[in-house]
């Protein structure tokens, strides 16, 4: 049976962990025509999460996403504090990552699909591809008991994994596996990727190493061995200059999620004629380009965030056939997501952080 009441947390606004607020009076969404109800069974935290509630994407905001993590940004500005540039509105239930099953479904949606397992395609696209809408963002997410979802965004799984490491993948891994597909990586190109021991990061190494590429990955030196284990040929310290160790013109691809004042030498190491994808700025926005680096060498930059049609569908695929694997470094429970999100923010964790809702 359905509840008429779900527990949920609920994101009253911009700023720091107090508008974090676990309310057990939040109603179950009724599914639409094209729409299934998840049983959220669990849910990844993610930067996105952290970010829209800080305001970071505020164009107002020029520092690293940690520097307000805990507080949120004084110089954001609320106009403009969504992903989109827009305002987000509020009260919001986010979370991009969910794992669960389907239970109930709109009158359009075949009622054969109640009681799939299922994982949730984190961005909905709408009449074209850059018309798409954040699950959790712009739509109520994961971090509750329930979740709406267009049925074509709920894809079946068959997997012996459990939901808490299903969860671990929606997000990250689409991320990675988009940005590499978007950089048409193939197998025996040299691929650096920044930010390696984080969820996006640690995804993009399994997912490169997948595709036969030689992977040098970047991360903090005790996180060296447990990046390695996941395909890198060479893991280098997150203080290493990258042009000393390998001189210019190395790599074929750069996957980069944490911007700041590393950009430069991203593009150094760079070939002539290779390509930098990009899906997150961790460490500033705000970077120093010089554009004859960039027209000189005949390099391309790609901005990744919508998910192209073939990468969720894939994705699904690597996981049933055991390709790749989950890494989850800590579960909490869903009334725990302060702890949870500071947890995140100390960066200390390979891979993904849970959430699970209770019953």
């Amino acid at each position: 049976m359905i509840p008429v009441m779900m527990q949920a947390v609920l994101l009253t606004g911009n700023g720091g962990f107090d508008m974090l607020n676990l309310r057990n009076d939040v109603p179950v969404p009724v599914p639409g025509p094209h729409d299934v109800l998840v049983r959220v069974r669990a849910a990844g935290v993610n930067n996105t999460d952290i970010n829209t509630r800080t305001a970071w994407y505020s164009k107002g905001v020029t520092e690293a996403t940690q520097t307000g993590g805990a507080d949120g940004f004084a110089a954001a500005r609320s106009e403009d504090s969504g992903w989109t540039g827009a305002a987000p509105a509020f009260p919001r239930i986010q979370g991009a990552d969910a794992a669960g099953r389907i239970v109930a479904a709109g009158a359009a949606i075949d009622p054969a699909r109640i009681g799939e397992r299922v994982l949730v395609e984190p961005v909905f696209r709408g009449s074209s591809h850059f018309a798409a809408t954040y699950f959790g963002s712009e739509v109520d997410g994961a971090f509750a008991q329930y979740a709406l979802v267009p049925a074509v965004h709920a894809h079946r799984i068959e997997t012996g994994l459990s939901d808490v490491e299903l969860a671990s993948f929606p997000c990250a891994y689409g991320a990675a596996e988009n940005m590499l597909t978007r950089a048409a990586v193939v197998a025996r190109e040299r691929v650096l990727i920044t930010g390696a021991s984080g969820g996006v990061g640690s995804a993009a190494v399994q997912l490169a190493h997948r595709r036969g590429a030689s992977v040098v990955a970047v991360a903090a030196a005790d996180k060296a061995a447990e990046v390695a284990a996941l395909g890198a040929a060479h893991v280098i310290d997150r203080t290493a200059d990258p042009r000393e160790l390998f001189g210019h013109d190395h790599f074929d691809v750069v996957i980069d999620v944490v911007g700041g004042s590393g950009f430069p030498a991203l593009l150094d190491v760079l070939k002539r004629g290779g390509r930098y994808a990009v899906a997150g700025a961790i460490a500033g926005p705000v970077v120093d380009l010089d554009l004859r680096t960039l027209y000189l060498k005949d390099q391309t930059l790609l901005g990744c965030t919508i998910l192209a049609p073939e990468v969720f569908p894939a994705l699904v695929g690597y996981i049933e056939r055991g390709e790749i694997r989950p890494l989850v470094a800590a579960t909490y429970p869903l009334a725990d997501i302060v702890a949870a999100q500071r947890a995140f923010l100390e960066k200390r964790h390979v891979g993904k952080i849970v959430l699970v809702p209770g019953d």
